[in-house]
């Protein structure tokens, strides 16, 4: 536990958190790697390891991608920027709508902040309807 009460998040944390949001569903794709979408669209994704994210080090592929999408172009800068931030972007992601966290690194999130993280990648990708319903019931504290 941390000074705060909360506790370091866990990759087991992501599937559960994108599980409880209105209205998902989730897919497999090509690897059979889950995709959690809202209404069709893709929130979050568990990502192949591909050629553009590697170990600096030993050029190694990323096994442990986790894609989430964001609001906006300067919701993405704000969480890449932030050196503290685990977060991270690749030169394939140049102008898509979405952050990159390898789940090696959830743990540097309290389940509070993976939580907003996942419920604003939800509202991304929701109809305005839902995101609407949702935020009226959940309201900013």
């Amino acid at each position: 536990m941390l000074a705060d009460g909360s506790r370091p998040a866990r990759v087991e944390d992501v599937h559960e958190l994108a599980l409880v949001m209105p209205h998902v569903t989730v897919e497999h794709g090509s690897r059979d790697n889950l995709v959690y979408q809202v209404g069709g669209k893709s929130f979050i994704f568990f990502r192949n390891p591909r050629p553009d994210a590697v170990d600096p080090e030993t050029g190694e592929r990323y096994h442990d991608v986790i894609v989430f999408w964001v609001a906006s172009k300067a919701d993405k800068q704000a969480l890449v920027q932030d050196q503290a931030s685990p977060f991270f972007t690749t030169a394939h992601f140049n102008g898509h709508p979405s952050v990159l966290l390898r789940a090696s690194r959830v743990d540097e999130l309290t389940r509070q902040e993976l939580a907003e993280q996942v419920q604003d990648a939800w509202l991304s990708r929701a109809s305005a309807r839902r995101a609407a319903a949702w935020l009226s019931a959940h309201p900013p504290a």
